[in-house]
């Protein structure tokens, strides 16, 4: 249940930060507000970490240079986001957003990667993907 609460709420922010950041473009630019998200966000993230203190700072050093970078995608996950966003409203953008996720997790959950138990995918995934694909074409129509 916790991972559902947490999951709506991702789910939440995501979308609010979205349209925030689109509007924070038209006034700055938008890799602005991008530099801006992030340099908040990382601002927020360090002082939840002082105040928690979970983890160890020692643990760093176990992270495989590879995934250390997935912090910078963040950037162009914004940059995206706010581009769709004017682009084709935010409803289509968290939907093809959505799909897009879907099916990349579809593939590392079906061939292992990134260290990923594998995942046996069966039809319902199929079709659920499909009708996703199938609602976002309605919605655009």
């Amino acid at each position: 249940m916790k991972g559902i609460i947490f999951a709506i709420l991702g789910g939440v922010f995501i979308t609010v930060q979205g349209v925030a950041n689109s509007r924070i473009s038209q006034d700055i630019g938008t890799w602005q507000t991008a530099t801006l998200t992030q340099l908040t966000g990382f601002l927020t993230a360090f002082l939840l970490l002082l105040f928690f203190r979970d983890g160890k700072w020692q643990a760093y050093r176990r992270v495989r240079p590879l995934y250390l970078t997935g912090g910078a995608f963040a950037a162009f996950i914004i940059f995206s986001n706010v581009t769709a966003i004017q682009h084709i409203g935010v409803t289509m953008t968290i939907s093809a957003l959505l799909i897009a996720q879907l099916s990349l997790t579809f593939l590392i959950d079906s061939n292992g990667w990134f260290g990923v138990k594998k995942q046996k995918m069966k039809l319902p995934h199929f079709i659920g993907i499909g009708m996703m694909i199938l609602g976002v074409l309605i919605l655009r129509a």
